[in-house]
C-alpha cells in the first residue's frame, strides 16, 4: 500500500486532529484514515445506495492497531431500532424488562 504524508501542519490543527482521535477511541493515524476514507467515499454514497450494494461490508473505520472496522448491514441503528419497534410495539406480557434485569443484579450484589 502507498503511504502519504503532509509536512508543516500547524500544531494548533495537529493538536486538534489529536483531540479528536481521542474523541472517537482511535490513535492519530486511525483518525485520519478514518477521515481520508469518507473523503474518498463520499462521492460514491450514491452508489452505495444502489440496491446490489446496500447490504455489502465496507470499512468505517480503523481501529488503534490499524486494523479496520467494517460495517456489515445496511441500517442505521435508529433503523433498527423503528424496525424492532414495529415488530414488537407492545412489551411481552409477563417478561421482566431489561431496567428491571439490570435493577435485580445490581440489587443482589
Amino acid at each position: 500500500m502507498p503511504n502519504l504524508s503532509i509536512k508543516d501542519v500547524p500544531e494548533d490543527w495537529a493538536q486538534a486532529l489529536r483531540l479528536r482521535a481521542a474523541r472517537h477511541h482511535r490513535s492519530l493515524q486511525g483518525e485520519l484514515m478514518a477521515m481520508v476514507e469518507q473523503a474518498v467515499t463520499e462521492g460514491s454514497a450514491q452508489q452505495a445506495d444502489a440496491p446490489g450494494e446496500r447490504g455489502r461490508p465496507r470499512i468505517v473505520a480503523y481501529d488503534q492497531r490499524g486494523w479496520p472496522i467494517v460495517r456489515q448491514g445496511w441500517k442505521t441503528p435508529e433503523e433498527v431500532v423503528a424496525s424492532m419497534r414495529e415488530k414488537f410495539p407492545k412489551p411481552i406480557a409477563g417478561q421482566l424488562s431489561s431496567i428491571d434485569i439490570i435493577r435485580q443484579d445490581r440489587d443482589s450484589r
